[in-house]
């Protein structure tokens, strides 16, 4: 059985935020909110035509919220489904660190909201589409990976990429959600 990180200093052991895995591999609970996150992102797609992409936010195998890619409806580029899902559990618990929490998404997180991820604390995420196998579109510096993201880090995160991406790749490939 895989040892989970001890909280970290300060932290509540009873917060669903202290505590993250610390294996590469999806757990079972990450692969079923995949499977959901996937779920949403098709009848998105196949429904109004919107853009199918959509995150959660995970802590202690249950998500927290959900969130899906709003740029076009609120006219804003910076709602993508990641940035919705962690305002959703910032504001909702009325804190800023998500240290311990596990972030999924149909797709690898674009340089912004890795950004943010990264600053709201999030040190794992775990997501589909990989930016290798998706339109260039997605990311705004293609040449770099998340590895060199990874890398760069001033604290360890862990990606997982690749989880059930050939249920989804479809709807990133060419870019025309």
């Amino acid at each position: 059985m895989p040892e989970i990180p001890a909280p970290l200093p300060d932290t509540d052991p009873d917060d669903p935020l202290a505590r993250a895995p610390a294996r590469p591999e999806p757990t079972a609970a990450e692969r079923d909110a995949m499977r959901e996150a996937i779920r949403r992102a098709r009848a998105i797609a196949e429904g109004d035509g919107g853009v199918g992409i959509v995150a959660a936010v995970m802590a202690e195998g249950r998500v927290l919220a959900w969130g899906e890619n709003r740029v076009h409806e609120w006219s804003d580029p910076t709602r993508h489904a990641e940035m919705v899902a962690i305002s959703a559990v910032t504001q909702g618990m009325d804190r800023t660190d998500l240290r311990g929490a596990t972030v999924i998404s149909t797709l690898q997180p674009c340089e912004m909201c890795l950004a943010a991820l990264r600053f709201a604390g999030v040190d794992r995420i775990v997501y589909a589409a990989t930016q290798a196998r998706v339109h260039p579109k997605y990311f705004m510096f293609g040449g770099l990976s998340i590895e060199d993201f990874r890398a760069a880090s001033n604290e360890p995160f862990t990606p997982v990429g690749g989880v059930l991406e050939e249920e989804v790749i479809d709807l990133y490939a060419d870019g025309q959600e």
